[in-house]
Formats: structure tokens, sequence, C-alpha cells
């Protein structure tokens, strides 16, 4: 007797319907990219890149690493941790902080405008100190 193992994929929705689940504020994760979201609200006032380390939740969510208080877990983390360059965008006149690893978006929190704003001023302080070092020892 055989044991047969199906595996279903999601497929991806199509640019144009990545763009109506963003204009209805439907953000789906892991269904929509960075140019859906550029196309239904333009680019993004705040934009951020690094690299990151993310929570692996026992959904395989991701939660980046800054937005959890320092030393502490998400609740639920088992282990997982993942590392790759994160993508921030921040729109503060919606209210939405979206996080994307290679262009899909797998984080969004709606955050206030003036937290967004102060995110944004955190990020440019942390920049001033980096140096060519810090981006050549990038994986």
């Amino acid at each position: 007797m055989a044991l047969a193992l199906v595996v279903s994929c999601k497929s991806m929705p199509t640019l144009e319907q990545q763009e109506q689940l963003v204009q209805s504020n439907n953000l789906v994760l892991d269904q929509i990219t960075t140019r859906a979201v550029v196309n239904a609200w333009g680019k993004p006032p705040i934009y951020h890149s690094e690299f990151s380390y993310f929570f692996v939740m026992p959904d395989f969510s991701v939660i980046p690493r800054s937005r959890v208080e320092t030393g502490e877990a998400p609740k639920g983390w088992k282990s997982g941790v993942h590392a790759d360059e994160g993508v921030y965008f921040a729109y503060p006149d919606r209210g939405w902080l979206l996080v994307f690893l290679d262009d899909r978006l797998v984080y969004k929190e709606e955050l206030k405008a003036e937290e967004l704003y102060a995110l944004a001023k955190a990020w440019a302080y942390e920049d001033r100190f980096k140096t060519r070092l810090d981006e050549a020892s990038r994986p």
C-alpha cells in the first residue's frame, strides 16, 4: 500500500488582484508584493531597508525583532528565528507599518502616525552610526 502526499501551494494573486486587496485594506500576508502596495497607495512616505532578525511563530508567520521589547519574545513564540533583508514601508496617513521579505508582505501593524514618525526618527539615528563594514558584513 502506497501513501501519497499531496502538497498544495498557495498561488500568488495577480498584480491586479493584489492591488484590489491593498485598496480595500485587506493586507493578506504572503499574498501582496511591494509593487502592488506602491501601485495602490503610492511610494511610501517612510522607507527603510536593513538586515533584520525575525521571530518565526508556530503558524510560520514572522515578527521583526525590532517590533518586540528588548529581551522579550512574542507571546506564543517557541524557538524559530529567520534573518534576512527586511524592507519596511510606513504610511503614516493610513496608519500602517508593512514589512516585506523577498518582496512579499510578511508583517503588518497598525500604528498611529506619531509612532511611525518616531520609528523613522530611530532608523535615521541608527543609520548615522552604520559603517561600510556593517554593509559589507551582510550575508
